[in-house]
């Protein structure tokens, strides 16, 4: 499976709820979400599926990044179970 970074700008927050873009992410596959804005999924999908899967539970005005990471160099300030994850 590939490892993808989704990040987004969500400008309706607050007005409206946004679970289903939520629960869509999870469904793409394997997930990590330690920060606010940031999933990182693990799936055998295109960065492509996973913004069509995405898509209709955006609004015209939000921002979304799909983007495929490979072997990828990091550092941070994480709990441990975090960086489990992410070394998987």
């Amino acid at each position: 499976m590939n490892k993808y970074l989704i990040t987004y700008d969500l400008k309706n927050k607050g007005i409206e709820n946004y679970e289903n873009l939520f629960n869509a992410i999870k469904s793409v596959g394997p997930w990590w979400h330690y920060l606010d804005s940031t999933w990182i999924v693990k799936t055998n999908y295109s960065s492509q599926q996973i913004w069509n899967i995405l898509a209709p539970h955006l609004y015209k005005n939000d921002h979304i990044l799909v983007v495929k990471i490979d072997n990828f160099d990091k550092w941070g300030w994480l709990p441990q179970d975090a960086w489990n994850w992410l070394n998987l």
